[in-house]
């Protein structure tokens, strides 16, 4: 008994800076997930270290290669946890500076000795943690009164990152290293106790499983930041601010709405302020992808406050054509965004996002994370922020709701949003038709979100013959819902696979269907860096969102990631959208196409783009377009899904005009695209009163795709909805059939 309890002390400490013999292996996973996560939080090692740790794993002695490791990182450890094989607790303090900022995060590494495998939560503990008065208060959150003393002492927040690319929970290696992210409020020296443990019982005795460090945190001057936009008026920007050390400011780790943890950027209007301390500082700003991208060098001394003047420059302008940006698919709420107990953002914080990428129209989709709390803020009608040429509007993404496996809908322009005869979204129907008939009953303009999910195939052939799962959440169900007339006005494209989203909507349009396609960005859950990264760009006279929506179901609109644009599409000087974009023709006729385009490339490539498949993101981008050795980018023409003619196009953002000669043998549909960045809609080319019949393989297609949709969606389906449903994709059935009749042979 004696000897057992005494076994504690008889185990050999791990001093400080004695590297840990472990299998290389798992801890350089470890380091490379601990380097990612960093690099997120927005305090990456620096370079020199990162290729030090690269030379180190490369090592052929792996002993070696495991303390050369540790020795590069033991500069960034605040304290070594040690854990006995009994669990208990110990701390050791580090060579890591303590030194902080105030009203700002600094990220320490915490070295875990962990002689027992313990695989439980590291936990840090300070009774000089106030995380509850030190964050901005929820609405809904309790008050709490504090004393003079509690304030005092309260000064920081302690915690430990255990939020992906780390792991909740230590892995049980010999050796790894924790997060430790440290928040100061003053500036100047203050202690704090640091405890850490590993569960209830496992504190070492004699207090040695805390310790006591003197922090000093520098003092964070105000700068003022001046902004004007092209016109030399008050705008908001985006900025991306670091020190010479690469440390983002304000820190992710801590940010509150407006500012998301989740960005590298930060939002700023004309007079507004950031928090730096002392030191060189290199700021990236940008209006979005319509704008020029400019970097400032510039000090911060202890002496401010200081201003830093930003001039805005676009490289084009498509509203000065009568063209205007949206992003029909932006969330306040789940994915990356706070769940509780804010229950999401709120529309200022989603304004200020619309306003520093440029967004003419911005759509922000209320789903199912946050649904009744976030449904308060749809009134049918424009959101009282919205300025005259910047418009947010509150609508609806049926996700999260019963039907979502057959495909999440879009519902655009809506009066009401709660489906008839509902209170709950458990209530809703289970399969999309019905759903899209209600939006129309309300004259809502109707499509399909994120296309390319379930729809994957192998190849990059447009169009391609292969027969996808149709097993996921993307335009599944549309292969059914476009034989019902009126039911489906578009397809999203931009934030899944181009191949994904583009062969079914070929194969549709091949048998005469003429369903529309929109850009979206799905902010912030399958981009989190922006909004607009995908936008649809529509023609108006005047600018208002119901004009907007109806130019998308028009199909006066073209999709880009913002960074190249075809406007002014023409066929024999008929405007895209004008009289339902249907031309006659005669069989054979040569037809006048016509456009203006430009793109804008940087002189030399981005290196990130080479060997990226098409199915990595980012999804689209002018840089996967780009003419290996040039800065072009090919601009095709396509008839009935194959390009017919292409000329290549300088990507330096000078707006120029493109002219085509395109026979037409039979009833088509032609469109023109920058493959894969922008994309228009097309033109109907009827040819002797025919209707479009491009393709019997389409027809054959599409035909073995509701067999494959119904094998997959039907069992997800109610048993009172299923008859319904059966009949839908019976009649789709017989649709197809009788297309396949009249399309021609191969």
């Amino acid at each position: 008994m004696l000897a057992r309890l005494a076994l504690p002390f008889l185990v050999a400490a791990i001093a400080f800076g004695q590297a840990v013999d472990v299998p290389l292996q798992p801890l350089a996973q470890q380091v490379r997930r601990l380097e990612d996560a960093l690099s997120y939080l927005g305090q990456p090692l620096p370079e020199e270290t990162h290729a030090a740790l690269n030379q180190a794993m490369a090592m052929e002695n792996e002993s070696a290669a495991v303390k050369k490791i540790q020795d590069l990182l033991e500069p960034y450890v605040l304290v070594q946890v040690e854990i006995n094989p009994e669990s208990r607790v110990k701390v050791l303090p580090g060579p890591a500076k303590p030194e902080l900022v105030e009203g700002g995060t600094r990220l320490f590494l915490v070295k875990v000795v962990n002689q027992a495998g313990v695989t439980a939560p590291l936990v840090v503990e300070s009774p000089n943690s106030g995380d509850v008065f030190l964050r901005s208060r929820g609405e809904h959150e309790p008050k709490m009164e504090l004393t003079r003393q509690d304030v005092n002492e309260r000064w920081a927040s302690f915690s430990i990152h255990q939020k992906p690319p780390m792991w909740e929970r230590l892995t049980g290696l010999g050796v790894e290293y924790a997060v430790l992210e440290a928040y100061s409020r003053d500036a100047g020296q203050r202690s704090a106790k640091l405890a850490f443990n590993v569960g209830q019982g496992t504190q070492d005795i004699g207090f040695r499983n805390d310790i006591l460090v003197l922090f000093t945190a520098e003092p964070a001057p105000t700068l003022r930041l001046r902004v004007k936009n092209e016109d030399g008026e008050p705008a908001m920007a985006s900025f991306i601010v670091r020190d010479r050390q690469g440390r983002l400011y304000p820190n992710p780790a801590k940010r509150l709405e407006p500012d998301f943890p989740f960005q590298p950027q930060v939002y700023r209007y004309d007079g507004e302020t950031l928090n730096l301390p002392p030191g060189y500082y290199t700021m990236e700003a940008s209006g979005g992808p319509e704008y020029f991208t400019r970097t400032k060098e510039f000090p911060v001394t202890a002496d401010g406050p200081g201003e830093v003047d930003v001039q805005l420059q676009r490289w084009i302008d498509p509203s000065t054509y009568g063209w205007y940006s949206g992003d029909h698919h932006v969330h306040a709420s789940g994915c990356a965004h706070y769940k509780n107990p804010t229950e999401g953002v709120k529309p200022e914080a989603m304004m200020r996002q619309a306003l520093g990428e440029n967004l003419n129209i911005s759509s922000v989709l209320t789903w199912g994370p946050s649904w009744y709390h976030q449904k308060q803020y749809f009134s049918g009608t424009d959101h009282q922020l919205s300025e005259p040429d910047r418009l947010m509007h509150y609508d609806v993404e049926v996700s999260g709701f019963p039907s979502a496996h057959a495909g999440h809908l879009i519902l655009l322009g809506l009066k009401e949003d709660d489906y008839p005869g509902t209170t709950r979204i458990e209530q809703w129907p289970t399969w999309d038709l019905p759903v899209l008939k209600w939006g129309k009953s309300q004259d809502a303009i109707t499509g399909f979100s994120h296309s390319g999910w379930g729809l994957e195939v192998r190849t990059d052939e447009l169009p391609n013959y292969e027969m996808p799962g149709f097993d996921g959440i993307g335009a599944n169900e549309y292969v059914v819902d476009v034989t019902d007339p009126e039911t489906i006005d578009f397809i999203s494209t931009v934030d899944t696979p181009a191949v994904w989203e583009l062969n079914i909507w070929y194969h549709t349009l091949n048998v005469g269907f003429r369903t529309r396609i929109s850009g979206e960005t799905d902010f912030p859950c399958i981009y989190q860096a922006k909004v607009g990264l995908g936008r649809s760009y529509v023609k108006l006279d005047e600018l208002s969102y119901r004009n907007w929506i109806e130019g998308v179901r028009a199909g006066a609109a073209y999709v880009s990631d913002g960074k190249s644009h075809l406007m002014d599409f023409e066929v024999n000087g008929r405007a895209l959208g004008e009289d339902g974009s249907e031309i006659s023709v005669k069989p054979g006729e040569t037809v006048q196409v016509k456009l203006k385009a430009a793109a804008m490339l940087p002189e030399f490539p981005d290196p990130s783009f080479a060997g990226l498949r098409y199915d990595q993101k980012p999804y689209w981008d002018v840089e996967r377009a780009r003419i290996q050795g040039t800065r072009e980018v090919p601009v095709e023409i396509v008839v009935n899904g194959k390009p017919v003619a292409r000329k290549n196009l300088r990507a330096d953002g000078e707006v120029r005009e493109m002219e085509f000669e395109v026979p037409v043998e039979r009833s088509s549909w032609i469109t023109a695209r920058i493959l894969y960045s922008s994309h228009t809609n097309p033109f109907f080319l009827v040819a002797g009163g025919k209707p479009i019949r491009a393709s019997r393989r389409s027809a054959e297609w599409c035909l073995a795709a509701v067999n494959q949709c119904w094998t997959q969606k039907a069992p997800r389906i109610r048993d009172e909805e299923k008859e319904a449903a059966r009949k839908a994709y019976d009649r789709a059935r017989e649709v197809y059939q009788r297309l396949i009749g009249e399309s021609e042979a191969p």
